[in-house]
């Protein structure tokens, strides 16, 4: 039996498709857009049609831009010769915050999964090896440590160490507040091969 009208529910099916929107969040949300100011309301779906229509990949870096470029890319102030390669554009997004890297990226929109059947040749791999062919001194790979982010920073790495540019691994290991009797044992050996002397 449906509690509400026709087209309240619609809008609840629509929003709880959203990944990590259950249907108590969908819920919640609709409700909050019925009470939201018209003007609000055109303003939240012409931003959506925009975005929809306008967003598209850098022709460069394969973030997600509504110019050709991205800001990024366009920034003649950046080490375009230091590229970090990413899985999505939330990591990129990541990194930036912290305002410490100073190089460009590239986005590879997902990870070298078999069991999902997702080869070399369904992420930006083939992209990226043509950028190599431009003035790189290092590639930082910057995939996840999971099982996919840890095949492909694997196989990257053997595309990329036969042309001489150097390839390195960002480091991974214990969380700032982290207890380490909490931890697992193959973070914990990261952790210690990846020390540094203070």
């Amino acid at each position: 039996m449906d509690y509400y009208s026709r087209q309240i529910t619609k809008l609840i099916q629509e929003l709880s498709a959203l990944p990590g929107i259950g249907t108590k969040s969908a819920q919640r949300l609709a409700f909050h857009i019925l009470n939201m100011p018209e003007d609000a309301v055109e303003a939240l779906s012409t931003a959506i049609l925009d975005a929809k229509k306008n967003v598209r990949y850098c022709k460069e870096c394969f973030t997600l831009t509504d110019d050709e470029l991205c800001p990024i890319c366009k920034d003649t102030g950046r080490d375009h010769k230091t590229i970090m390669v990413v899985e999505n554009t939330r990591d990129l997004a990541a990194y930036e915050k912290t305002s410490k890297y100073e190089g460009v990226y590239h986005v590879l929109h997902g990870a070298i999964s078999p069991m999902l059947g997702i080869g070399p040749g369904d992420i930006r791999l083939k992209e990226l090896m043509q950028r190599l062919a431009g003035d790189v001194d290092e590639v930082i790979i910057a995939t996840n440590s999971s099982l996919e982010g840890e095949t492909t920073a694997m196989y990257i790495s053997k595309l990329i160490k036969p042309t001489g540019i150097k390839v390195t691994r960002i480091a991974s290991g214990v969380p700032v507040g982290g207890d380490l009797e909490y931890i697992d044992e193959v973070t914990l050996l990261r952790a210690l091969e990846g020390r540094r002397e203070l």
